[in-house]
């Protein structure tokens, strides 16, 4: 078989690693907690330490890789991802497993900002469509099964399970890789922005750590207030930092682009809203109403099989149909279908959420296949790296913000209904509401500012094939 074919494989098989352990942890977090004996917030931190490392790491991945090599960078981030699995299927303790979670984060981020960049570079032409095309399909295949085979694993065999599936994949793929990819560089690479990257990190870091001590405190605690302080003065310091260095690993003027402001506020906007909720209505499924592991992926599997249909169907209308009118009803439906999902009480059943789910895998399909398109659309070949990295970035950031910020207002209604005299499933029904309801608002925000701020204009017209190599993450 041709060498670049092997590449899409190993490309492939990594990228269905890493999506499917996204959405396959989900089900298997009320068993870790039970298993490990583990508090609220740090359920909360399994999931945030893979979005934040992911998060912060992936647009420096990416210039590292054009400096050091796609291949070698590649099948670092593919043994880091592998032994950080090994690591989360091993841990005895919380902090084991949070830590061995960040470094899976470390290990997707060089996936993410190398694996395109690896295809671009492999296939041309009619066969670069081909390619795309199928590391597409893998990457549907991987979101929509997450939480069925989450669910298998778990109540078959144990939590552990959706760690060590990983480790045959990275074995398989990494020996395959070590033979048949091949080493590239960028010839204009440029150095890696540190600073930008330490204060983009540790400000993420402080905000998320504030909001999930609120949840076991309160929002005006010392330490609480501190950490947003920080992380608002880091903030303020990254901005600083990225308009005074010589190569930001984020261009901040792409932000006065109407069309990549609006495609970066979708993408936090969908993954803060529907994505971040997930881990909350997974455990009103397990904890709540008392399904398995197996049965709760099941009924998630209403929303993701839909989600796989209509994102099909989305990836052809996105080439004839202005992308805005794509993105932005997509967010709206979502937010329709969050607000769907509220009103249960301590009665409600599953089949209250049917609707919703529904619902919601419309919108989810809609939105996904266009968003990428609408990053790097809107720029140069030589900023698409950049615009693609930047808008997995928000991606990520919005769940780890969104994750850590409705498990304060959760927190926050458990302890209110519990002062109310509330039985245990009214209170969790309460707590769920409200973030169905400020869930429910971001998304339609999103859905708005898509349909006022995405413009046709702002796309750049293809041109000619430019002669330099593409940088990481450009496809």
């Amino acid at each position: 078989m041709d060498r670049k074919w092997w590449t899409l494989g190993v490309v492939c098989a990594a990228t269905f690693m890493l999506l499917l352990d996204v959405t396959i942890v989900v089900v298997a977090l009320p068993d870790i907690q039970t298993s490990l004996h583990t508090s609220f917030s740090d359920v909360q931190w399994v999931t945030d330490a893979y979005a934040l490392t992911l998060a912060a790491l992936l647009l420096t991945s990416g210039a590292l890789a054009d400096r050091y090599g796609r291949k070698r960078l590649f099948l670092i981030g593919l043994t880091i991802f592998t032994v950080g699995s090994a690591l989360c299927a091993a841990a005895q303790s919380p902090l084991m497993l949070v830590l061995s979670r960040a470094a899976q984060g470390i290990g997707g981020a060089v996936l993410f900002a190398t694996a395109l960049a690896l295809l671009a570079m492999s296939f041309h032409g009619r066969e670069r469509g081909v390619a795309f095309g199928v590391w597409g399909a893998v990457t549907g295949v991987a979101t929509a099964l997450g939480p069925i085979l989450g669910g298998a694993i778990t109540s078959g065999l144990s939590w552990r399970g959706v760690f060590w599936v990983n480790i045959p994949i990275g074995i398989v793929a990494l020996l395959a890789g070590l033979r048949y990819l091949t080493e590239s560089r960028a010839p204009d690479a440029r150095r890696p922005d540190w600073a930008g990257f330490g204060t983009l990190t540790l400000a993420l870091v402080a905000l998320v750590y504030g909001l999930i001590r609120a949840s076991e405190k309160s929002w005006g605690e010392g330490i609480v207030v501190t950490c947003f302080v920080i992380a608002a003065v880091l903030l303020g310091a990254f901005v600083v930092v990225e308009r005074r260095v010589e190569h930001p690993m984020f261009d901040l003027g792409l932000l006065r682009i109407p069309t990549f402001l609006g495609g970066s506020i979708a993408a936090f906007a969908m993954n803060g809203s529907l994505f971040a909720i997930l881990l909350y209505l997974t455990l009103y499924l397990q904890q709540d109403l008392g399904y398995s592991a197996l049965q709760t992926g099941l009924r998630l599997l209403v929303m993701s099989g839909v989600t796989m249909v209509v994102a099909t169907i989305a990836g052809r209308l996105s080439g004839h149909v202005p992308v805005r009118w794509l993105i932005g009803p997509g967010l709206l439906l979502v937010g329709i279908a969050l607000f769907l999902m509220a009103n249960l009480d301590a009665d409600s059943g599953w089949t209250h959420l049917i609707p919703g789910l529904l619902l919601a895998g419309v919108g989810s399909g809609l939105v996904n296949p266009p968003l990428a398109s609408t990053a790097v659309g809107v720029v140069h070949h030589h900023q698409s790296g950049m615009a693609s990295g930047a808008n997995t970035t928000f991606r990520q950031i919005g769940i780890a913000v969104g994750i850590a910020a409705y498990g304060s207002i959760f927190s926050a209604a458990l302890r209110d209904g519990a002062a109310h005299g509330l039985d245990p499933h009214a209170s969790y029904a309460h707590g769920l509401n409200q973030l169905f309801v400020v869930s429910g608002c971001l998304a339609v925000i999103g859905g708005l500012a898509s349909i006022a701020l995405i413009r046709r204009k702002d796309f750049v017209a293809s041109t000619a094939t430019p002669a330099k190599e593409p940088t990481s993450a450009a496809a």
